[in-house]
């Protein structure tokens, strides 16, 4: 197991555009690819990660990705 100095927390939420009109939008998979790629090339690596589905509004529901760095 690794032991890492410090940690990092990025949260990436589904638009919520497209939830509201569309009813389900996806996660933004090429942001979330780019920010992993701008974080791994300044040392950070994956250490955990969920997917949380939180309530929109009313009646949506939305998800988004919170993924723990360490280095």
């Amino acid at each position: 197991m690794s032991k890492y100095n410090e940690y990092k927390v990025i949260h990436v939420v589904e638009g919520g555009c497209g939830t509201l009109f569309l009813g389900a939008s996806g996660l933004p998979l090429k942001k979330l690819e780019s920010t992993l790629n701008k974080e791994a090339a300044d040392g950070w690596q994956v250490v955990f990660q969920v997917i949380e589905n939180k309530r929109f509004w009313l009646f949506w529901s939305r998800e988004a990705v919170i993924v723990t760095l360490g280095r």
